[in-house]
């Protein structure tokens, strides 16, 4: 489960303080599907990377499981990224001279799995999100819709407490960015919990809840089966 409590957050740019964050309050129990969005300068950004462990808070509490994360140090950070968050970004962040299964490898060698375990669960990530006949691929030779679904494999390999995904559909044409969507939709059915930042209603649409947020606060929060929202693909 993921608790936000009380959260703000205020940048200072010199002497002037610029509030982004304003009194967040947010539950997500395990399983979930969450969308978060709005418009640019929402806030929205600044929340992930706290969620994501990238950044903290000025005020406030994050439980996560039973983990106070704020009151953790950066060696127990970057333990809580590699093990507990699946990170899925809108650019990829494919090392471009490792084959797919390589770069999924890569979190597992940070956690310390052995080289044939690693290899193992490399390979059955991929084969989840349909890409078995590409693992040798290089980046270079895969379409960014393959590409994608390589990070989502990268990101589920080391069986996270939940997936955070930045926009994952942002540099996908329509009928590949709908393929990642019905990936993810796939594993919160197998029960992973997964929070999407977007600002894509259609997108948007796929999760069971969604938390829109304006000038750093919570406009809304409103729960619903996939389907029940206007999905436009």
């Amino acid at each position: 489960m993921i608790r936000l409590q009380h959260i703000f957050k205020t940048y200072k740019q010199g002497a002037l303080e610029v509030p982004v964050l304003h009194d967040i309050n947010i539950e997500i129990e395990d399983g979930e599907f969450v969308s978060i969005m709005g418009p640019s300068g929402s806030g929205k950004s600044t929340l992930m990377n706290i969620i994501g462990c990238l950044d903290r808070p000025t005020e406030g509490e994050y439980i996560l499981d039973d983990t106070n994360v704020l009151q953790a140090d950066e060696t127990k950070l970057a333990l809580i990224r590699n093990q507990s968050i699946g990170f899925v970004f809108q650019q990829f962040h494919l090392l471009p001279r490792l084959t797919a299964t390589a770069n999924v490898e890569l979190p597992l060698i940070y956690a310390g799995v052995n080289r044939k375990e690693r290899h193992e669960r490399a390979l059955e990530a991929l084969a989840k999100v349909g890409l078995a006949d590409r693992v040798d691929h290089l980046p270079n030779q895969l379409s960014g819709g393959q590409k994608q679904r390589v990070a989502i494999a990268r990101a589920i390999a080391n069986n996270p407490v939940f997936i955070l995904a930045d926009e994952p559909t942002g540099a996908l044409d329509t009928k590949s960015g709908e393929q990642v969507m019905e990936i993810f939709t796939q594993l919160n059915n197998e029960g992973t919990t997964i929070i999407m930042v977007t600002h894509e209603d259609e997108v948007a649409a796929y999760s069971k809840r969604r938390i829109s947020l304006r000038d750093g606060q919570i406009l809304q929060d409103e729960r619903g089966d996939t389907g029940e929202f206007s999905r436009q693909y």
